[in-house]
């Protein structure tokens, strides 16, 4: 009888094991402002990112992906926790993310799991208990002591200052080379490109060698460029820090051009370190069983309406590049559902074999019931001066959204026919009725996740 049972709990432990090491590593490379469009396998003529497009090319790319907030804290803790602004509560001027957040994120459910995790980047939350999260992390971003390149270049390797981009991508080779043989990991790697350097006259820098990238190459102007576009705004939007961006970035010809080749410069340099990252898996036999997942934390305005940043409701602000590459999966797909921020963080768990809390907002992009989902909520909800809080709702063919302090201006745009947002008719005739209906539907999502953010705050 101890015989059999001796060789019964071998035989587990063998099992435990052999499911340990089976179960994929996971990378997750989050990007900076960096729009949908922003991508070669998007359809962007000039870009070059030949590693981002072949991780679209072998994995799933998510056509329709969207932030369900528009400016990195928020984005960023949404990501972390699995819920929405509404629910979560954090953003700029908050102070700490809330201990009940954070214990449900996805990094706490994961060493639960038995991954060895690590972070590495810009974590942008605020957070003072940062290094218990991970087992190994590093959080940083630019500089803001210094209004020149030094705010991307204050990082060394050996004796050498280097772009926060090859910086960060070193850090993720290190880990991925160190990483324990005996547990998966789950490596977070946060770019801080290819935000601007907003004290920066320059605004882009990026390193020495991607000085001749797009060099010889003219930007064509942006779309919407003309001044009925941007007078359209209401006031708060033409008054804010909106157009005050467009100012430092795109008021000019030359302007615009530098801004617009710096910042296809930073994300091309972020996809020559993806390639050092897969490299790296190659090299330590880790590829076929490493999952990664690719994403820009929001929009992002490059001149259109003659604005810059993000924050508004437009899909400019909205809509991110979202790919997901699991080499023990068929590839070579696009899916055209509605992929959320939210999403990525039940994905990671899923992924990972472990079972997401039942508070979390997000769906596995893995799962069926993503195909369900034919709406979400968009909200920006800090209060400043300088940026007008503002929520929409999204459908297939439908956007209404509003500003919070002044909900008497709204606008509806019908997707289909109109997918550049030109033509509002909130003050259509025949459209009351629809626009009644979403204003219904916005309100009850709005509802439901305040309870949550109650209930939540009471557990």
């Amino acid at each position: 009888m101890k015989k059999h049972l001796s060789l019964f709990f071998l035989f587990a432990l063998y099992l435990n094991g052999f499911s340990q090491q089976n179960r994929p590593n996971i990378i997750f490379i989050l990007t900076d402002d960096h729009r949908w469009d922003a991508l070669g396998f998007a359809g962007n003529p000039i870009i070059q990112t030949p590693e981002m497009d072949r991780l679209a090319a072998e994995g799933i790319y998510y056509e329709n992906a969207f932030v369900t907030t528009p400016i990195c804290a928020a984005s960023r803790a949404s990501i972390l926790t699995g819920l929405y602004e509404r629910t979560h509560g954090y953003t700029f001027g908050q102070g700490e993310i809330k201990e009940p957040y954070i214990n449900q994120s996805y990094p706490i459910h994961l060493r639960k799991a038995g991954y060895f995790t690590g972070f590495f980047g810009k974590f942008g939350v605020n957070y003072a208990g940062f290094e218990k999260l991970f087992d190994q992390g590093d959080s940083y971003d630019r500089n803001g002591k210094f209004d020149d390149r030094r705010g991307f270049f204050f990082k060394t390797l050996g004796k050498d200052t280097v772009h926060l981009t090859r910086y960060t991508g070193q850090q993720a080779i290190d880990f991925i080379q160190h990483a324990p043989d005996q547990q998966p990991f789950m490596l977070s790697i946060s770019f801080s490109a290819p935000h601007a350097h907003d004290p920066a006259k320059l605004q882009y820098f990026w390193s020495p060698e991607y000085d001749t990238m797009y060099q010889n190459i003219t930007i064509p102007d942006p779309l919407l460029k003309e001044d009925f576009y941007f007078q359209a705004q209401p006031a708060f939007v033409r008054n804010g820090e909106s157009r005050k961006r467009w100012h430092w970035r795109f008021d000019t010809p030359e302007k615009y051009q530098h801004s617009v080749k710096g910042y296809y410069r930073m994300i091309s340099e972020v996809d020559a370190e993806i390639g050092k990252i897969r490299k790296i898996l190659e090299e330590r036999g880790l590829a076929d069983n490493t999952v990664i997942i690719f994403m820009g934390d929001n929009g992002y305005f490059l001149g259109e309406r003659q604005l810059a940043g993000k924050w508004l409701m437009y899909d400019n602000s909205l809509r991110v590049p979202l790919i997901v590459f699991d080499p023990r999966k068929e590839g070579g797909k696009r899916n055209n559902d509605f992929a959320l921020n939210i999403d990525v963080t039940a994905t990671i768990l899923d992924l990972a074999g472990a079972k997401a809390p039942k508070t979390w907002q997000g769906i596995s992009l893995n799962s069926a019931a993503l195909a369900k989902r034919k709406e979400f909520l968009a909200e920006h909800l800090w209060q400043t001066p300088i940026i007008p809080p503002s929520e929409a709702i999204r459908t297939e063919r439908w956007k209404y959204l509003r500003y919070i302090n002044d909900p008497t201006h709204e606008e509806l745009y019908d997707l289909q026919v109109d997918p550049l947002e030109i033509n509002n008719l909130i003050a259509d005739p025949k459209h009351q009725k629809l626009i009644s209906q979403l204003r219904q539907n916005l309100e009850k999502k709005v509802e439901g996740y305040v309870r949550a953010r109650v209930k939540k705050t009471v557990e």
